[in-house]
């Protein structure tokens, strides 16, 4: 294709807008342009760059023995009302009711379609097992989107759903999409790290994410420096402290609870300074609401609760934070000074981290405005056990923290891909069963398997740029190869350019020829600026000596090479790229 033809607006200035690499370089080299908040038009590089993309994960997709279907954009809310998802996504759902009072969903994942089709067409345990894709833009009404490409509102998403007839059927399935995912980021050439992960609103039991370790990311990756442990944040496990075992123990020599007046000091920092006691010898005291009453949760003053484990904690129940007048109506107290002595009889339960139960000694709210108690100590004025009574692993993962004895390390990374174990949460409630061997009606067993298209191309962005644009993989690039003539009004430079152009789009390689009359300099910045993998430079002064200039993008300088073997040394180059990125 010919540059001049295209509509590639490069330009120089930085978006204001744009807070990391990917989302600056995909406006300045013409990828794409912002329509409003969250959504984007992908223009002709872009385009063609998320079609490779695409073309490589059909092709893994269908390896894999999945096959591509269309589901409409466009969803019934009864479908989300079924599941109980309408509630799950709350906000972030994105929907509208049409001329007729029906509402419907604006499609942020399919789960509830694709099982609602096979509902209709599976009958028999010999139609299983079927493993069912699309590529296709997805809506999620994000709070703020950011990022660019990374965190908007309108998405590509590859969503693949797998029905199986007994688990070790989905075990299966699992494992040929974990293998195609691996090939897919390989091919794309992403380096990438698979970490545990909590499922979220999907739902379901074990979930794996692929992650691009990225400075920028907006995810955190948790790991053993052996590598032999990842998970992301939400997910990450730490071992509990090594203290001794608390139950049991003696108090007899530990100081009664002692309340201590802290006018206006509700804040960890603030009571800290006010008593000059550290947030690791507090204890916080957070309250929330569940279907089936209130639930405390209690960590370290230097610690944050993790709601996944917390959800885990209490078997997977909806939970969120009371609201300032429940907070007051069990405590007796504002906002700032709660504290779990005395409320057990009040509770659903009561979820205690490992690190608070292997306290001596802490601080918390009194449950008295303007007071706090010293001296709280666990399993003496508050339980450690009962049937009320929940010690478990519900905080972040911090610095200092060990997984089976080993170190934890923190980097940032992004995610790009998400395989999950659903088991029968979709399945049961929308009816998909099937008749086993014995005529016993069963419901199918699920996977899931998300990618995001539109992430890959912004992660290896990120993941490989310099001071002067991109630097895109052979295989995602939006061309291949770029000719650039540097007199254009010069026959012999135009003529060598156009053969060699033609010479390389007929052995199959995707070129660009820059046929505009533009200065060299411009040439040459716009080509760094948007990242092709490899360029041919066709001058009046090297065509004197027979010669012309070969470079990757990631090369210092330039080589000459004769003009009769330009053609013949970038197949060659192109051929070592893409054997790099083989699986």
């Amino acid at each position: 294709m010919k540059y001049g033809n295209l509509l590639i607006p490069t330009t120089r200035e930085v978006p204001a807008e744009a807070e990391i690499p990917s989302h600056r370089l995909m406006i300045r080299a013409g990828y794409m342009r912002k329509l409003a908040s969250g959504t984007y038009t992908y223009l002709v590089l872009g385009l063609r760059s998320l079609r490779k993309i695409m073309q490589i994960v059909r092709e893994e997709m269908d390896a894999a023995g999945a096959q591509e279907i269309d589901m409409p954009y466009v969803q019934p809310m009864e479908l989300w009302e079924q599941t109980g998802r309408r509630t799950d996504y709350g906000e972030t759902l994105g929907w509208f009711t049409d001329r007729h009072g029906r509402q419907n969903v604006l499609a942020p994942t399919a789960e509830e379609v694709v099982t609602n089709l096979v509902a209709g067409e599976v009958s028999s345990y010999k139609q299983l097992p079927l493993n069912l894709y699309q590529i296709k833009m997805k809506y999620r009404d994000e709070f703020r989107p950011r990022f660019g490409a990374l965190r908007s509102r309108e998405f590509i998403m590859k969503d693949a759903y797998s029905f199986d007839a007994t688990m070790e059927g989905l075990d299966a399935t699992y494992d040929k999409m974990y293998d195609a995912y691996c090939r897919i980021f390989r091919r794309c050439g992403l380096r990438y790290v698979v970490v545990e992960a909590q499922s979220g609103e999907i739902g379901g039991s074990g979930s794996q994410e692929f992650m691009i370790p990225c400075d920028s990311g907006e995810d955190i990756i948790v790991h053993t420096e052996d590598g032999s442990y990842a998970a992301n944040i939400e997910k990450a496990e730490v071992d509990p402290p090594t203290s001794r075992d608390r139950k049991g123990a003696d108090h007899s020599d530990a100081p009664a609870m002692e309340e201590v007046h802290t006018p206006n000091v509700g804040s960890i920092d603030a009571v800290c300074e006010f008593l000059g006691t550290q947030p690791c010898e507090m204890i916080k005291t957070l309250i929330h609401t569940t279907d089936d009453g209130v639930v405390i949760a209690l960590v370290r003053g230097d610690h944050d609760v993790n709601e996944a484990k917390l959800k885990s904690a209490l078997d997977g129940a909806l939970i969120e934070m009371a609201e300032e007048a429940t907070i007051e109506k069990i405590t007796g107290a504002k906002v700032g000074f709660a504290g779990p002595q005395g409320l057990i009889e009040k509770l659903g339960k009561l979820v205690i981290d490992h690190s608070v139960a292997a306290m001596s000694v802490g601080v918390t709210g009194a449950n008295r405005t303007d007071y706090h108690v010293k001296n709280l100590v666990p399993g003496r004025d508050f339980p450690l056990e009962g049937e009320k009574v929940v010690v478990a692993d519900i905080r972040n993962a911090v610095e200092g923290d060990t997984h089976d004895g080993k170190a934890l390390t923190f980097s940032r990374g992004i995610e790009v891909g998400h395989v999950f174990k659903l088991g029968t949460k979709y399945s049961e409630k929308l009816d998909a069963k099937f008749l086993d061997e014995q005529g016993r009606r069963q419901p199918c067993i699920m996977g899931c398997y998300g990618i995001g298209i539109n992430r890959i191309l912004a992660s290896a962005i990120e993941a490989d740029n310099d001071e002067n644009g991109l630097i895109l993989p052979v295989s995602i690039a939006p061309f291949e190869v770029e000719v650039i003539p540097l007199n254009n009004d010069k026959d012999e430079v135009r003529d060598a350019a156009d053969s060699i152009y033609n010479e390389l789009r007929a052995g199959g390689a995707d070129v660009l020829l820059d046929d505009r009359d533009a200065r060299p300099g411009v040439k040459f910045k716009d080509a760094d600026l948007i990242g092709i993998p490899v360029r041919v430079v066709v001058g009046e002064r090297g065509l004197k000596d027979g010669l012309v200039e070969i470079k990757r993008r990631t090369d210092e300088k330039p080589a000459n090479v004769p003009l009769a073997e330009a053609v013949k040394t970038v197949r060659e180059i192109l051929d070592d790229m893409k054997r790099a990125l083989q699986p």
